[in-house]
């Protein structure tokens, strides 16, 4: 059946960001609590983020209180005094917010616009589901390409994550299609790829070639046996066009 919808998903997909997530966060860091290690303030990021993502998903908390803590975590974590941070708080968490609900914190990857053009050209309409706060929306309007995405599902505001087959379900629902004639591209394995394959959807996963993986969300000794992948969103064009 021919594809009539293509679901992207955001960060590590569609958008990166600007610099290294750590190395943002010591920018911004350092002015209050000095300079921390940037090896582990990465580690600490990753640990604090995965936290409290079992913790309270869809940002059961509220986004600015959920990245608070985040924030908190990360730093403390990192070697920051626990004091220092807890006097700084209430002026980094607003900057760092702020920073990453734009395109001072992210960008488009090259092949993104191109990518969306193109499908547009081909009458093929895009949408795109995230597992993020509804500041990915301000940055994709920044970025220039929220009006070529429709609709846009967000966790935050959906109540519900992938690889939940109701955010799916939904988007299909709103853009007025048949699960058969979506496919979702995204770059995790378990809410990407296999949830969108659970809902009856197609799948086709990223993986840009960089140094370790710096450019996508690849699972140490992940296995791919199996899964259709895509170097690039311009192959996902190609994909289309085949099947056309």
């Amino acid at each position: 059946m021919a594809i009539r919808l293509v679901l992207f998903d955001a960060l590590f997909t569609t958008v990166t960001p600007r610099l290294p997530v750590y190395v943002q966060y010591s920018q911004t860091f350092e002015p209050y609590l000095g300079r921390l290690d940037p090896t582990a303030l990465k580690s600490s990021f990753k640990t604090a983020l995965k936290q409290l993502q079992a913790e309270k998903p869809v940002y059961s908390s509220g986004a600015q209180e959920w990245w608070g803590e985040v924030i908190k975590r990360t730093a403390i974590d990192a070697g920051a005094d626990a004091d220092a941070v807890d006097k700084s708080l209430g002026e980094i968490v607003p900057r760092l917010l702020h920073r990453f609900s734009s395109k001072e914190g992210y960008k488009l990857f090259d092949d993104t616009l191109p990518a969306l053009q193109r499908l547009e050209a081909l009458n093929i309409r895009t949408g795109l589901i995230s597992n993020t706060d509804a500041r990915m929306r301000a940055v994709l309007e920044d970025l220039g390409v929220l009006p070529l995405l429709d609709p846009v599902l967000l966790s935050e505001e959906e109540g519900v994550e992938k690889p939940s087959r109701e955010i799916y379900l939904r988007a299909c629902a709103r853009a007025g299609v048949r699960p058969e004639e979506v496919v979702h591209v995204g770059d995790e394995l378990a809410a990407d790829y296999y949830g969108a394959k659970g809902s009856g959807i197609a799948a086709l996963l990223v993986r840009r070639p960089g140094p370790e993986g710096e450019e996508e969300m690849r699972e140490p000794g992940e296995v791919l046996d199996g899964v259709e992948t895509v170097p690039s969103l311009l192959h996902v064009v190609e994909w289309i066009s085949k099947r056309k």
